[in-house]
């Protein structure tokens, strides 16, 4: 029985790697660092000139922007303090006629309530 101790003990000992097997470090996309296995594409960013890489193909006369620029173009999802800010559009109240602000894009086919006249109805 020693013997077979001694045999599988041989085995699970760990095999330093030889010269030959080491492979030289190559950098990671910025996709590949993201753990992100979408095909990305090579790119120029029509704002800025900088060479990037965008995760669908560049179609020729539509404009491909970097990450940084991509960013800056956004607008803001939260505020300073923290929660989430909606872009405000301009409204009439369809029950008292006040102007007013709604976080959605009004399309006339439905009542727009200000907020005093929502709260009344929410009752």
């Amino acid at each position: 029985m020693e013997e077979t101790e001694k045999e599988i003990s041989e085995e699970e000992k760990p095999q330093e790697p030889s010269e030959d097997k080491i492979e030289p470090k190559v950098e990671e996309s910025e996709s590949e660092k993201a753990g992100d296995d979408r095909k990305m594409y090579p790119a120029t960013c029509s704002d800025c000139g900088k060479d990037c890489e965008v995760p669908f193909e560049p179609t020729e006369g539509k404009p491909v922007k970097c990450k940084d620029c991509y960013k800056k173009g956004r607008p803001k999802r939260f505020d300073n303090n923290g929660g989430f800010r909606k872009e405000m559009h301009d409204a009439t109240c369809s029950k008292c006629g006040q102007n007013c602000q709604v976080p959605f894009k009004p399309n006339g086919k439905k009542p727009i309530l200000c907020k005093d006249c929502y709260m009344k109805e929410k009752r």
